[in-house]
């Protein structure tokens, strides 16, 4: 007997961690343990680091959504997810690279200069097109 999809269930199953700082704080960090200083970094104040943030949250994503598939469905969060996100988020020129897990150092942000009109062409708007 087959056994029911969940996403084809009119209810929508809920997160098991309600939002990202629970997912971070008692999963991921106490989980993917690494010895910190050199290869590896971390950041106390992770939620300072907008690319930690967008990076942490995808992997919480696909980990909430790949714990429901059963099966293989860790492995490949394994695989196509932290596998490679780790060494990037943790890495030695990743997000953290400046800080320690004691101290938080705000990344330098690079300049941006403006975009001279036309300079992308005519089909390449600057601006997000007014809703219809």
């Amino acid at each position: 007997m087959p056994t029911e999809d969940p996403s084809s269930s009119p209810q929508k199953l809920k997160p098991l961690y309600p939002g990202l700082a629970s997912w971070v704080t008692t999963h991921f960090v106490p989980m993917y343990r690494r010895t910190l200083g050199g290869e590896f970094r971390w950041c106390a104040q992770w939620w300072h680091h907008g690319e930690a943030i967008s990076r942490l949250t995808a992997l919480w994503y696909a980990w909430e959504a790949m714990r429901l598939q059963g099966a293989t469905g860790m492995a490949l969060w394994y695989r196509d997810h932290l596998d490679h996100q780790l060494p990037v988020l943790l890495g030695p020129r990743g997000p953290f690279y400046q800080c320690t897990e004691d101290e938080h150092l705000t990344p330098h942000e690079a300049r941006v200069a403006p975009v001279p009109d036309g300079w992308l062409g005519p089909d390449q708007e600057l601006s997000l097109p007014a809703e219809v």
